[in-house]
């Protein structure tokens, strides 16, 4: 049912009318302000539509700050924010817009503005009719608009994605291109033209391959001074080439671009709108390499090949510390050498590092997923130093037949790093000077007289002059300091290469140093301490797929976990049979390579402590029977040489250490053997006698 006019300006009233009118007016988006001007100024004219329905034209407002912006949200849409504002405040009476698109693309602001507009009374008119929100029909058909122009927004995006989608499927949609390519006359992805661009990716990549990691690959361009070029999108010129200083970020968009290997892809980043920060619709999230809407290989040239790329992948996915996902991480500074790639034996999981002792020095390889994940105990734990010993002998003998080809592999990077640097120079140095004759030119054709253009292009002309100093002092210095090792230093370099342990325990060789020569010929290693009593079981994983398995004898706490307890017993109790002692058996099982308990070397009170546990007395000379008076050879015993002289054996003891007395031992420990004749027993016993006398006259 059509309604008129006459009954729709019905619905107006003087409380209306003494408030204000406000007409809202947006586009889009730029282009539809610039191309579009027929209906920006047909929304314009909506003053007069408010001016025949009643309002002074001094009572009409028009806000236009939202052209130029989607009305998909109205987050940055300080317009209809604005709008929102003043029917909250009471002071809208009518609200004037050519559609229902126009105030909003979807149901939220839409129906947030139909209920504000119903509590304070607020007329909705558009180009044909007006609305009164709190009347149930024109409730009705003000929210089937909202619907019908959200879902047109819908259909206009589907059917632009679909068609985007379709010439992105054929390699025809043009993409923004990084700093190291660019689009020829024909439109056809060439490499950049600029051979300091060309130049500085191809050892951004070289480098990458050589150190393994993003974060060093930065670190040697910012040591050597070289920057990375750079295409912004936004700013005073856009996609020209720029150059900035290095760091992580941009080194990881040139390793993480496929465009690179010559590949066209579309759909590598999605929106997801948890992701979206405060000021913007939607944020984006990057899509898996398998999920890629449209992935072209040798598309165009590029820098690296395909499988080059997916290997840099796998390595900067390998490099974040993720166990759960087998991730072994980049090479760190700790002392373990198997940081990243000890797996435990028991569950097959990766193993995490701490480190115990007073200063936080003795590293212990933890499996501890079965604590963090489920409150169990640990599954175990492996003291490292032991394990690394083991494993850093058995890496530098796998290395000892290459060693020359490691020296001469060593001595041919050198070169090639060095002639890399030099040729990053000679381009710098070339594009300074180019720039500095180009500001020179810019100065010559300006007017002489026009001094406020040349004071400007002089100032620039002396800062590019300055820069070109800079640089070609810098390159002085380095042709100053070649890196290039002559004969002598080569053969230097061959003789320390050919004595491999020497550099591996060089004070400049780091703990992150070796690791990573470690990681060269070493894929992993399996650690197992309860698999044999008193060892550790390890399997090493080789590079090439090869594996052998070692063990090593761990610390424990107790002897009921020592290797080889049997075999240690039976040692002590032959060498006690042999009449050494305490202190001598545990010289002589340091000789033959027995460690204590907790890893330490054999003391005699180790040696008393198993004897007493197991039950082993001292032999004596008379095997296990008492000492007797005398001893076979007519030698006293202690006791013997108290009972004939009739004192304590307390006082032979005394006798003998003030030489009174003469005697011997087999071994200290041993019982004593003193040798007594019928002169000395006479002298001593009338000394003994003398002395009580006299003790009895003094009391």
């Amino acid at each position: 049912m059509l309604i008129s006019l006459n009954v729709a300006d019905e619905r107006l009233t003087t409380a209306h009318r003494a408030k204000l009118a406000y007409v809202y007016v947006r586009q889009s988006s730029v282009n539809q302000v610039r191309q579009h001007q027929e209906s920006t100024q047909l929304q314009y004219r909506l003053v007069d539509r408010a001016i025949g329905l009643g309002w002074p034209p001094e009572r009409v407002q028009v806000i236009d700050e939202d052209l130029g912006k989607s009305g998909a949200g109205g987050v940055d849409r300080h317009g209809f924010q604005k709008l929102i504002a003043e029917i909250g405040l009471g002071n809208a009476g009518l609200v004037v817009s050519l559609d229902a698109s126009r105030l909003a693309r979807n149901n939220r602001d839409w129906h947030q503005l139909l209920e504000l507009c119903s509590v304070f009374g607020v007329l909705i008119a558009d180009g044909e009719r007006l609305y009164d929100p709190r009347a149930y029909h024109d409730r009705l058909l003000l929210g089937l608009s909202g619907i019908m122009s959200e879902a047109e927004l819908h259909q206009l995006r589907m059917r632009l994605h679909q068609g985007e989608r379709q010439k992105a499927t054929r390699g025809e949609l043009r993409l923004p291109l990084p700093a190291g390519l660019a689009y020829d006359r024909a439109g056809t992805i060439i490499l950049n033209p600029d051979e300091e661009v060309q130049a500085r990716l191809h050892l951004v990549f070289a480098k990458f391959q050589e150190l393994q990691s993003a974060r060093r690959v930065m670190r040697y361009l910012d040591r050597n001074g070289l920057s990375l070029p750079v295409r912004p999108l936004l700013g005073p010129s856009p996609h020209e080439i720029a150059w900035r200083a290095p760091d992580s970020a941009r080194v990881l968009s040139i390793l993480q671009n496929p465009a690179y290997a010559g590949a066209y892809v579309y759909g590598r980043r999605q929106k997801d709108p948890s992701r979206c920060r405060p000021g913007s619709l939607t944020g984006t999230v990057k899509v898996a390499i398998a999920d890629w809407a449209v992935c072209l290989h040798a598309a165009h040239p590029g820098y690296i090949s395909w499988e080059e790329f997916m290997a840099n992948q796998g390595r900067l996915a390998d490099n974040v510390f993720r166990y759960e996902a087998g991730h072994s991480g980049v090479p760190r500074k700790g002392a373990a050498l198997l940081q990243g790639i000890a797996i435990c034996g028991r569950c097959g999981r990766h193993m995490s590092m701490r480190y115990t002792g007073p200063n936080a020095d003795y590293p212990v390889y933890c499996c501890r997923s079965d604590r963090d994940q489920q409150g169990n105990a640990l599954c175990q734990e492996v003291r490292a130093l032991a394990v690394d010993a083991l494993v850093e002998r058995v890496v530098l003998d796998a290395l000892v037949p290459d060693q020359i080809e490691i020296a001469l592999a060593a001595a041919g990077q050198l070169e090639q790093e060095s002639r890399q640097l030099e040729r990053q120079w000679a381009l710098r140095v070339e594009r300074a000077r180019y720039e500095a004759e180009r500001a020179r030119r810019q100065y010559d054709a300006v007017e002489p007289e026009n001094r406020l253009v040349a004071r400007s292009l002089e100032r620039a002309w002396e800062e590019k002059l300055r820069v070109v100093e800079a640089v070609e002092q810098h390159a002085r210095w380095r042709a100053q300091e070649p890196l290039l090792i002559g004969p002598a230093e080569r053969a230097g370099l061959q003789a320390l290469g050919e004595n491999l342990p020497r550099i591996w325990n060089a004070a400049t060789t780091s703990a992150a140093d070796r690791k990573r020569i470690l990681r060269f010929v070493i894929r992993k290693v399996v650690l197992d301490q309860k698999r044999t009593r008193g060892q550790v079981w390890l399997k090493i994983v080789w590079q090439t797929g090869a594996t052998s398995e070692h063990h090593v004898q761990r610390r424990v706490h107790t002897y009921r976990d020592y290797i080889d307890i049997d075999r240690l017993r039976r040692r002590i109790v032959e060498l006690n049979a042999e009449h050494k002692m305490d202190g001598e058996i545990a010289a002589i099982l340091n000789q033959e390579g027995f460690v204590a308990a907790r890893g330490c070397a054999f003391k005699g009170e180790n040696v008393w402590v198993l004897r007493t546990r197991w039950g082993i007395p001292t032999v004596k000379i008379n095997g296990m029977e008492k000492n007797p008076m005398r001893w076979p050879d007519g030698s006293f015993s202690i006791q013997g040489a108290a009972t004939e002289l009739g004192v304590t054996p307390q006082t032979v003891f005394d006798y003998l250490a003030r030489g009174l007395l003469a005697g011997h031992q087999l071994a200290r420990g041993q019982p004593w053997q003193i040798e007594l004749s019928d002169k000395q027993i006479t002298q001593l016993r009338n000394r003994v006698r003398r002395t009580k006398r006299s003790k009895k006259e003094a009391s």
